[in-house]
């Protein structure tokens, strides 16, 4: 039977964050929505007196890949429930040597490099909308998550920018070294367009990013390798369940900072905007239309 309290507070992770102890009430809710089916059933649960909502980014069993993630249903699906803060729980490569396999990495930036194979936007065929990502992250959701992982024992790093690449290959030893020259600190596959598209819903969201390997670029480690990936995430895993287990207290009373976000954002004329397009997008806009 699904429970009446509000779920402010998703998780998009791998497979065993829905399965962390002293989870009570656990249900399994299917979505539909005008972007196609979720990656899987969201499960949701108490935990300390607060409904978490947990959804597996690639599906259970791991079944698409990086450029394949329906990202535009999962974040239209946690919206329908009335979630306001989603942490994103991903590997990353690092890209500078103090960055740790086990380390976390809370970043602050976003580079965009992948290839323009995803959707990036809820607003098309009628409607334009141009949202801010200056600060493609909460600023209060990341610094509660990083002292959630200071609480849960782990070696927490704070700012710093995330490239995300098309994948599901790994870098080039050549890519490696200009995405350091770049300026950039850790590496992964499925940042963007998460965090833009959670912005375009209002959604506060902030990256738990275990660093699990030092991509292709270290001349005295090992290249990256799926057993590798596994291996360390695996490690993390009572870590990364700890911290959530933190953070779902310290959520509710913090700030909705991206409330609003579109609210100036639709460029399209209001008379112009097809019906269809208004109804498509009514979860996510419906109060400025």
């Amino acid at each position: 039977m699904e429970s009446a309290q509000p779920i402010s507070f998703a998780v998009i992770g791998g497979s065993g964050l829905y399965a962390m102890p002293g989870l009570t009430e656990v249900e399994e809710r299917r979505i539909t929505t005008p972007f196609g089916e979720p990656s899987d059933a969201i499960v949701i649960g108490t935990y300390h007196g607060q409904r978490i909502a947990f959804l597996p980014r690639h599906g259970r069993g791991h079944r698409y890949s990086p450029s394949e993630v329906p990202y535009r249903a999962n974040i239209w699906a946690l919206k329908s429930l009335g979630v306001k803060h989603v942490i994103s729980v991903s590997a990353c490569g690092s890209l500078r040597e103090h960055l740790r396999p086990r380390d976390i990495v809370v970043p602050e930036q976003l580079f965009d490099f992948t290839k323009g194979k995803r959707a990036y936007s809820f607003f098309e065929n009628g409607i334009v909308g141009h949202v801010s990502v200056g600060r493609p992250f909460s600023q209060s959701l990341s610094a509660a998550l990083a002292q959630a992982v200071r609480q849960a024992g782990g070696t927490v790093h704070e700012g710093g920018t995330l490239i995300t690449i098309e994948g599901p290959r790994f870098s080039t030893k050549a890519e490696s070294l200009a995405f350091r020259a770049w300026g950039c600190d850790i590496i992964g596959m499925t940042a963007c367009p998460e965090a833009f598209l959670a912005r375009e819903a209002e959604l506060d969201f902030a990256i738990m990013a275990h660093v699990t390997d030092y991509d292709v670029w270290h001349e005295a480690e090992g290249e990256v390798t799926v057993d590798m990936v596994v291996q360390r995430l695996h490690d993390n895993l009572a870590l990364a369940q700890q911290a959530i287990a933190n953070l779902a207290s310290v959520v509710p009373t913090l700030p909705h900072e991206s409330a609003g976000a579109m609210k100036f954002a639709i460029m399209t004329a209001r008379e112009r905007i097809p019906a269809e397009a208004r109804e498509r997008l009514r979860l996510l806009i419906g109060d400025y239309l």
